[in-house]
């Protein structure tokens, strides 16, 4: 009796689909997506385009509009109002990014310990981020008020003298940038409390075996392994930094003498107070450009430093 050898495995490949199954796969798709593809397009992209054809006018919101092509973008560029409000609007999101972090992910770290009331301390943390802008705005512009706010009284039992706050220009900015942080901690604090909890514990105990100290295993294991969630918190919150209005044009609409006008505030003044609707499409353009600019700028150098390996 003689063996003979087995043929040898093959694993089966999928055969590529013909095109009429590709067509029937991509309208079965198409079909699933339309209920979140049709307000994508119609308040989002329509608006986009419409923005954009805008942008190649001159139009007061009331007359017919007239063709100036690429007029109103050079115009933006050289106006020195457009070059402060990008430096405003670098200024607020210099101050507001280290802050919102920094103070979410003491909470976070807080809040991610064994502790009674846990859930409920998560719960007030988070509600100003549910909370309407112009509500916190004016919250906060009742607090910082020089006369009769709260922060200046409890800094008068100190002894300490309080400054102007949003009626002062060197203190308009930051009276802005404490407003904004103080509502997204909660934000900042849910998406790196998920990142805590997704650290195995083991890296911990081992470190704490090999005598390491608790700022060495905040350095080298908390920090290193929660970049993914670093990152998102960064990419997000540059991007809203960049769109700031609600809370400017509530507590300072953009005052005092201009010190807190930003971006979104000079289209607002652009389009509503000075009728030119054309030259405030053409600066949104150019706010879009940016911030997809520093987006991606983000994507390709996270690869550097976002470890998404436990």
């Amino acid at each position: 009796m003689t063996l003979t050898a087995a043929p040898p495995r093959t694993t089966p490949t999928s055969a590529p689909r013909p095109p009429r199954r590709r067509l029937r796969y991509a309208g079965t798709v198409a079909v699933f997506l339309l209920p979140s593809l049709i307000p994508l397009v119609l308040f989002t992209l329509v608006p986009m385009a419409g923005s954009l054809w805008v942008s190649l006018h001159e139009w007061n919101l009331i007359e017919p509009m007239r063709w100036v092509g690429l007029d109103n973008y050079g115009e933006v560029l050289a106006d020195p109002k457009t070059r402060a409000a990008f430096l405003h609007t670098l200024t607020f999101i210099a101050g507001y990014l280290p802050l919102v972090y920094a103070g979410g992910l003491g909470l976070a770290m807080l809040l991610n310990r064994a502790m009674g009331g846990r859930n409920i301390f998560r719960a007030i943390y988070f509600l100003p981020v549910i909370t309407s802008w112009v509500v916190v705005a004016l919250m906060w512009k009742w607090l910082l008020n020089p006369a009769s706010g709260i922060v200046n009284w409890a800094l008068g039992l100190l002894g300490v003298e309080g400054p102007g706050w949003w009626t002062d220009p060197t203190w308009a900015m930051p009276s802005i940038i404490l407003a904004s942080a103080w509502k997204d901690l909660g934000f900042v604090m849910i998406i790196l409390l998920a990142g805590l909890q997704a650290i195995p514990n083991e890296y911990h105990e081992a470190a704490r075996v090999d005598g390491a100290s608790a700022w060495q295993r905040f350095r080298r294991i908390t920090l290193p392994l929660l970049s993914p969630s670093t990152f998102f918190v960064v990419v997000i919150s540059l991007i809203n930094g960049f769109q700031v209005f609600d809370q400017v044009h509530v507590m300072t609409g953009g005052g005092p003498g201009g010190a807190t006008e930003v971006v979104v505030e000079q289209v607002y003044r652009l389009t509503f107070q000075y009728g030119r609707a054309g030259a405030a499409s053409a600066l949104s353009w150019l706010l879009f450009a940016v911030v997809l600019l520093v987006t991606l700028i983000q994507v390709r150098v996270q690869r550097r430093w976002v470890n998404y390996g436990y």
